[in-house]
C-alpha cells in the first residue's frame, strides 16, 4: 500500500500565499498514477479553500497518515514554515506566537515511530531545513530511524521562493516526478528526486537538502524506460563479460543490403543502448560508421554496471 498526504496552504490571515494550493494539486496529478497510467499512491489532499487548516486538523492528517502499516508513506507540505529558539514549525492557519502550527520535531517522532516501512517527506516552505536538526537542547527524536528521506526546498535559515505563480522547488520536484529524474528503467527513488533539484538550484539559490537513513530505495513513479526490460536481461547474451567487445561488419546495418535480419534485429538493440548512454562504438564516431567499417562496441561503465544486474538476474 503506498499512500500519500499533500497540503496546500494559501489562505493566512498575514502574508498569503498564492501558488500552494496549486502546488499540491499538481503533485498529487502526478502521483496518483506512473506514467503508464497504471495505480501508484493514494493520495489525500488538504487544502485551505476547502476548509481550514488548523494545528489540530493537520496533526490528525498526518497521525492518520503515518499510524497504520503501509510500503510508502509520503507527506508534502506547501505553505509558511519558521523557526524559533524551540525549533521549526509548518504553519497553520490558526497560528499564533510561539505555537505557530505543527512542530517539525513532533512530525519526525511521529514518522520515527510509525510502522509505515517507508516515510518520505517533502516540504516546500521557508526555513524547512530546520526539520530533523537537534534543537538547541539535544532530543533524542531529531534522529532519523532507517526507512525515513526527508527532502527540504531551502536550509533552516532561509526562505523558499515561489516564481510563476508556485514555488520553485515543487515546480522541480514535479519536474523529476515526470521523468526527469528517471533512470534506464523508468524508476524515480528519492535520491533521484533530490540529485535532480539540487542541479537546478546554484550556490547563491535557496540550497535544499536530503536527510535519509534507508537501506533500500524504492520507486516513487515509474515512467516507461529509455531501453524495454528484455534489452537490458540480453547483455549477458551479447556480452560474455562487461569488457568484452562485439564485433560488427556491414550486415548488421540494413542500409548496406545485406538483408540479415537477425544482425539488423541485434543492431536495433545497440542503437537504443547507445542512445541511452550504455554502449559505445569503437574507434568510430557513430555505430553506423563501426558496422560499414568492420568494427565493434563495447558497453560502458553505466552498461557494465547493467550488464552486472542482468547477470545476476536482478532485473
Amino acid at each position: 500500500m503506498r499512500k500519500a498526504l499533500l497540503v496546500g496552504i494559501n489562505h493566512y490571515n498575514e502574508s498569503p500565499l498564492t501558488g500552494c494550493i496549486r502546488d499540491a494539486k499538481k503533485l498529487e496529478e502526478m502521483l496518483r498514477r506512473n506514467e503508464d497510467g497504471s495505480p501508484n499512491f493514494h493520495c489525500r489532499l488538504l487544502l485551505s479553500n476547502q476548509h481550514e487548516v488548523t494545528r489540530s486538523s493537520l496533526y490528525l492528517e498526518i497521525q492518520e497518515l503515518l499510524e497504520h502499516e503501509a510500503d510508502i508513506a509520503l507527506f508534502y507540505f506547501s505553505g509558511h514554515g519558521t523557526v524559533n529558539n524551540l525549533g521549526g514549525y509548518l504553519v497553520t492557519q490558526d497560528a499564533e506566537a510561539y505555537d505557530e502550527g505543527i512542530p517539525m520535531d513532533s512530525i519526525l517522532a511521529m514518522a520515527n515511530e510509525s510502522r509505515v516501512r517507508e516515510v518520505i517527506i517533502l516540504l516546500d516552505c521557508c526555513h524547512s531545513g530546520a526539520f530533523g536538526q537537534s534543537p538547541p537542547v539535544y532530543n533524542e527524536k531529531a534522529l532519523l530511524r532507517e526507512g525515513i528521506t526527508v527532502i527540504t526546498s531551502s536550509r533552516s535559515t532561509q526562505a523558499s521562493y515561489e516564481e510563476d505563480g508556485g514555488g520553485i522547488f515543487t515546480s522541480l520536484i514535479y519536474n523529476a516526478l515526470d521523468g526527469g529524474a528517471a533512470d534506464v528503467l523508468g524508476n524515480i527513488n528519492a535520491a533521484s528526486l533530490y540529485a535532480y533539484v539540487d542541479q537546478a538550484l546554484g550556490p547563491w539559490d535557496q540550497r535544499p537538502l536530503f536527510k535519509s537513513h534507508v537501506s533500500k530505495l524504492s520507486p516513487l513513479r515509474r515512467c516507461i524506460p529509455d531501453i524495454p526490460i528484455e534489452t537490458l536481461r540480453s547483455l549477458p547474451q551479447y556480452f560474455n563479460l562487461p569488457t568484452d567487445e562485439y564485433k560488427l561488419d556491414p550486415s548488421f546495418e540494413k542500409h548496406f543490403g545485406h538483408n540479415h535480419i537477425e544482425n539488423e534485429r541485434i543492431f536495433r538493440s545497440f542503437q537504443s543502448l547507445r542512445n541511452a548512454r550504455l554502449l559505445t562504438p569503437i574507434d568510430s564516431p557513430h555505430l553506423f560508421y563501426a558496422a560499414r567499417d568492420s568494427k565493434g562496441c563495447k558497453l560502458t561503465a553505466l552498461g557494465r554496471y547493467y550488464w552486472k544486474l542482468a547477470k545476476e538476474e536482478l532485473i
